[in-house]
């Protein structure tokens, strides 16, 4: 099981020259709860989950894991935290398009100095855990929208991270497809006690989580626990 922890980002700003992509913004996480944040472009939302999963730095505030400030590490040691901590899964789900499905799911293991074989062990039982065994020798350009990003999605648990960091999961995908991405990503993060943080347009994918955050103009302006949805009922 993974490392379970609190998130916290407190009064977090962060600007581009005359645009404020966050204006202050502070937010809680608490361990293993699912949470959309949503917006249009431009709302500052990708900003967010940039500042809480330590890709970049913001202008002021602070981000905290488990009590422990992070956002003060340096780039190498925010980069092991990316590589051990969090797992990450894409729009436009990132494999390596030279790579098997098993090497891609491996790789994140063998960064972190797992044996290879031991890596390929835990590769391959995370392909079957998602239903797509059959895969573990094809490469990305040999794979439909929803296999690649389940292999995505391996290869972010894989690490057992206490956060999983999603944006757009569901953006590239058909209707049906995205559904299933969906379903398998909530199931599978509650399933590990991880937490979900998900960037989000669509309200729909964003009302299949415990929380949905909304922001614009780089605050946030509603925060609301919506009732439990029917994900192919929120998805239609």
């Amino acid at each position: 099981m993974p490392n379970t922890g609190e998130l916290r980002g407190v009064n977090l700003r962060k600007e581009y020259g005359s645009t404020v992509a966050l204006g202050g913004v502070t937010m809680e996480i608490p361990a293993g709860q699912s949470t959309a944040i949503i917006g249009p472009s431009g709302s500052g939302k990708s900003t967010l989950l940039h500042a809480l999963a330590a890709i970049l730095q913001p202008d002021s505030g602070e981000v905290h894991l488990n009590g422990e400030r992070i956002d003060r590490y340096s780039e190498g040691k925010r980069s092991a935290l990316r590589r051990t901590r969090f797992g990450f899964l894409f729009q436009f789900n990132g494999l390596l398009p030279e790579l098997t499905a098993r090497d891609n799911v491996a790789l994140p293991l063998m960064l972190n100095g797992t044996a290879r074989r031991r890596a390929y062990t835990s590769a391959d039982a995370w392909l079957h855990r998602l239903g797509i065994h059959g895969l573990t020798d094809n490469r990305p350009g040999e794979m439909s929208g929803g296999q690649a990003q389940r292999v995505a999605l391996a290869r972010a648990l894989v690490i057992e991270p206490s956060v999983v960091f999603a944006d757009e999961p569901t953006g590239a995908l058909d209707q049906a497809t995205g559904t299933e991405t969906l379903r398998t990503l909530l199931d599978t993060v509650k399933d590990r006690g991880a937490s979900l943080v998900m960037v989000t347009h669509d309200l729909n994918v964003a009302g299949a989580c415990e929380r949905v955050v909304e922001i614009r103009d780089g605050h946030i302006i509603s925060d609301s626990r919506p009732s439990a949805t029917i994900i192919e009922e929120a998805t239609v």
